[in-house]
Formats: structure tokens, C-alpha cells, sequence
């Protein structure tokens, strides 16, 4: 999967401030700080409120609100944004199509235990499992 699609879902190099050129700068961009501005880029791409998405995040809605658009979060927080931005570039490369990703992102999943790929988004264990279903779908096998 290319970073730039990554950084694509998130507002591209002018919110994030730098390239993405590898899993090293992805590193390097969750030590700084994704900036807020990313996180509501993040929201539009997935269709869903601030509201579902922070749901998602290890931080609260009002801490969330206090932050200015360019001001970076903390490491975790970031982290977990540029999973789930891995999960959605990822999901629109398998699926060809964002509204295809979307809505089998909201739909149950045998593979997942009849879990919707969105209830499992609020722990990276579970984007890691998502990621892998990906992988498995983007490779024809189906559980």
C-alpha cells in the first residue's frame, strides 16, 4: 500500500506538515504529533461525525475540542489515527471503490465473529485484524 494514500485520508502533506515516504516517516510523524486537522480529514473520509470517530481514539471528545487544528496530539493518540488511516487507504485499494470499503466496514463479519470491522477499530489489535482480513480478501480467501 502506498504512504501516500495514507497521508491521502488524512489531509495530505499540507496537514501533516511532511512526506510520507516510509514506515520510518510514519514513525516519525507519530513522535511529533498528528495535527487535530488530520483527525477531522480522517472523520470526512470515513463518513462518520467527530463524534464516531473519537469513539475510536484513546482521548475524550472535549480534550479533542480544546486542541487547535495545527496543534499535534500525543504519540498514542497519533498512532492510533495513522492506523486507522492505514485501515482506510488499505480497504479503498482492496475494494477499488471508498462507498465498497465503507460499507463492508459497517456490515458483519463472519471472519470477525459476526463483529462489524468498525466495532474493532478502538484497539489496534483489532485494526491489526482488520488489516488481515483485508489482506485475505485482497488474496481471495474468504473465511
Amino acid at each position: 500500500m502506498a504512504l501516500a494514500a495514507v497521508a491521502e485520508v488524512l489531509g495530505g502533506e499540507q496537514v501533516l506538515r511532511q512526506p510520507l515516504h516510509s514506515r520510518l516517516d510514519l514513525i516519525a510523524l507519530s513522535r511529533q504529533g498528528v495535527p487535530k486537522a488530520a483527525v477531522v480529514h480522517l472523520a470526512h473520509f470515513l463518513s462518520c461525525t467527530l463524534h464516531e470517530l473519537v469513539a475510536l481514539l484513546p482521548v475524550t471528545e472535549r480534550t479533542l475540542q480544546r486542541y487547535t487544528p495545527q496543534q499535534p496530539l500525543n504519540r498514542v493518540v497519533s498512532e492510533h489515527i495513522l492506523q486507522l488511516a492505514e485501515v482506510a487507504a488499505r480497504g479503498v485499494e482492496v475494494f477499488g471503490d471508498k462507498a465498497a470499503f465503507l460499507a463492508w466496514l459497517h456490515h458483519a463479519n463472519t471472519a470477525l465473529g459476526h463483529q462489524t470491522p468498525v466495532s474493532l477499530l478502538s484497539s489496534r489489535f483489532g485494526a491489526e485484524i482488520v488489516l488481515d482480513e483485508l489482506g485475505r480478501l485482497e488474496h481471495g480467501i474468504v473465511a
